[in-house]
Formats: structure tokens, C-alpha cells, sequence
């Protein structure tokens, strides 16, 4: 049995301890800076257990790491940097749900030189969308454009921004308010949140695109010389957008984060009720013709190890947990220094315990 320091009690630490407890095939030390709520998600599943967690004390941390096989981060991205630190003191693994840029960064410098593996960006997006886009890629002789879009949405939206909580607010912000990496005719360029907008429908429903930060993950790097144009943007339904831009450029709140998280979370619902839209479309020359190809799915809400879970929370957790279940068991081969998550094919990934959540047979339709 593998034993994994969970980093973080929150909705989607609850989720990933569901899913690991439930394979039987891992012990989950569930950490929290918050005792009480690490000790809620724990006594609800077996082979768990619960320690009070504080990321400003690495002796202590050093102490929750000890007989663990690697770290799962579920906390806030400014936490990342300096828990991947104490997986390599520990000479043990490391993995994080993070969309911020430059936290992956300092992660990718730190394994340069570790002699362990480390793994952020695991969750949905980026995470599976990488995997998704990456095997898409494969299908050309030569890519010219790679569109990654996504989208947790409510099922029933009800107020102006038709949106509700279904994640981190920090990350939700950070996502609306950082540059945006894109590659524009084979370079690595910075874009404008929130630009970019598109409108386009998928299986009855009309959505909008636009430009958020943090989606691509590596991908820029991992395609730099491969494919001429790659962007990521995030799914909503008509109208938000303006109303995120109003909000951030209007009345400056892009100054004023902290400001901003207390408004969305006082008023702003959260639900479970919710879906993920996924679409990546790739054209490109194959057999010398010009070609398209897409991914298209949308995971729901839904009861995973007898406890019902929001979309958001299925996919994030899915991801993460397929993504270092492949690690590992040794199914990617021996690993060391920096993982890039669109180096696991997506058959693998679809065809693992966890990685099946997202299996969807008409998404996969001729590719």
C-alpha cells in the first residue's frame, strides 16, 4: 500500500481522499492547518488519518512526509513552492492541482536538481486538457493550430453573471487577472485575461470563450517548434465576460483582489450542481490533407465512492489521482526530476482506475 501526505482538506482534498481510500490501494495522511477539518474528511474514510498541518514550519512538515511515498498539494498555489521544497528534502514525490505560471516555474527549477519527481499542474486545467491536447497532436503529420478550451459551469445558472463557486476563488481570480501564455506563430507570447472572446455552441448549448490564465500548463514549452499556434481560454455562459471585465477594469478591482474574493464569496453561491465542459480541436496536415480534429466532452456532478461530489471536484480529483496512480505504479517507467502531465498518452490515462471517471466512448469517436 502507497502512502500519500495529503496537503489540503478542502472540497477537492475531500474528493481526492474519496477516490484514493476507495481503490484500497493507498494510505492518505489527510493535513490541514485546520485540525478539525482534516479530522472530518479522515474519519469518513478508511486508511486515512489526520495531522494539523503548517506550511511555515518545515521541521514539521518534514515530520508529516516521513514513510510517505510523495506529497499531494490541494492548497492554495502560493503554498506550492515551498511544500515541493520539503518533497525534495524528503527525497520523496511530488504532485499539485496549481494553474499559476510562475509557481510551476520555481517547481521546474527546484527538480532540476532533486532526485525525486515532481508533477504539478494535475488537475483538470491544466492537467487532462494537456493530455487531451497532446494525443490530439499525435494524430497530424504536421499541427498547425491547438485550441484547449474549459469550462466549469452550473447546470441551473440563475444570476447576471451566470456563473456560481465551484473551486478555489483565488485561483477563479488569479485565472481572470494574470497574463496568459499562448504560442503565436511559434513564439512564446504574454496575452491579455479576459481578450480573445468567441462564442460558439456544443450539443444544444451556446457558450462563450475567452482568454484566462494558467489553462496551458507546460504546453507552450512542450509544443514551441511543433505547432505554429496554441491557446487556452475558458468556458462560460454569454454575457459573463463583460461582467468580469467591468468589475476588474471598471471599477478597478484587479487593485483590489482581497476585495473582490470577499464579494464573489458573500455573493455568489457555490452548488455541486454543476458540469465540465472540455473541448480541444487541432487541425493540421495529415497524409497530405488538411484535417480537423476534436475532444469533445462534458463530465457532470456526480456520486463517486457513495458520496456525491460537483463536477469540478470529480474532474480535478480524477485527474491527480490518474496522473500519480500511472507514477506510481511504475506504469510510465522510472521517473526522476520534472513530469510533464501531456507526457501520459490519454489511453493510459482513460484506461486507469481514476483517469476512467473521464471516459467518455463518443468523445474518443475516430481518434
Amino acid at each position: 500500500m502507497r502512502t500519500v501526505a495529503l496537503f489540503g482538506a478542502g472540497k477537492i482534498g475531500e474528493a481526492i481522499t474519496a477516490l484514493l481510500s476507495s481503490s484500497g490501494r493507498y494510505s492518505i495522511r489527510v493535513c490541514d492547518g485546520d485540525a478539525g477539518q482534516a479530522q472530518k474528511i479522515s474519519g469518513n474514510w478508511p486508511n486515512t488519518s489526520s495531522h494539523q498541518l503548517n506550511v511555515k514550519d518545515p521541521a514539521g512538515m518534514k515530520r508529516l512526509l516521513s514513510g510517505c511515498d510523495m506529497v499531494l498539494s490541494a492548497l492554495p498555489f502560493s503554498c506550492n513552492a515551498t511544500v515541493a521544497q520539503a518533497a525534495a528534502d524528503c527525497d520523496i514525490g511530488y504532485a499539485d492541482l496549481t494553474e499559476d505560471v510562475r509557481t510551476s516555474q520555481q517547481i521546474a527549477h527546484l527538480a532540476k536538481t532533486a532526485s525525486s519527481w515532481f508533477m504539478p499542474q494535475c488537475g483538470l486545467a491544466p492537467g487532462f486538457i494537456s493530455i487531451a491536447a497532446a494525443h490530439l497532436c499525435t494524430l497530424f503529420d504536421t499541427v498547425h493550430t491547438l485550441k484547449m478550451r474549459v469550462g466549469a459551469l452550473p447546470i441551473y445558472p440563475t444570476n447576471k453573471l451566470k456563473y456560481n463557486l465551484t473551486w478555489s476563488t483565488d485561483g477563479l481570480i488569479n485565472e481572470y487577472c494574470n497574463p496568459c501564455e499562448a504560442l503565436q506563430n511559434g513564439k512564446i507570447i504574454l496575452v491579455p485575461p479576459l481578450d480573445g472572446i468567441e462564442r460558439f455552441s456544443l450539443d444544444g448549448c451556446e457558450y462563450e470563450a475567452f482568454n484566462t490564465s494558467g489553462g496551458l500548463g507546460s504546453m507552450c514549452q512542450t509544443l514551441q517548434g511543433r505547432v505554429a499556434d496554441v491557446n487556452y481560454k475558458t468556458i462560460r455562459y454569454p454575457g459573463h465576460r463583460d461582467l468580469v471585465s467591468f468589475l476588474l477594469n471598471d471599477l478597478r478591482f484587479i487593485d483590489d483582489r482581497d476585495a473582490l474574493k470577499k464579494i464573489f464569496e458573500k455573493s455568489i453561491p457555490t452548488t455541486t450542481q454543476d458540469k465540465c465542459v472540455i473541448l480541444v480541436e487541432a487541425t493540421g496536415v495529415k497524409d497530405s490533407k488538411f484535417a480537423q480534429k476534436t475532444y469533445a466532452s462534458s463530465v457532470y456532478n456526480q456520486t463517486v465512492a457513495g458520496k456525491h461530489f460537483g463536477a469540478i471536484q470529480v474532474t480535478t480529483a480524477a485527474g491527480v489521482c490518474g496522473a500519480i496512480d500511472l507514477v506510481l505504479t511504475g506504469a510510465l517507467g522510472p521517473r526522476k526530476g520534472f513530469i510533464k502531465v501531456e507526457e501520459i498518452p490519454l489511453k493510459d490515462f482513460l484506461s486507469n482506475e481514476f483517469g476512467k471517471l473521464y471516459l467518455d466512448q463518443r468523445a474518443l469517436s475516430d481518434l
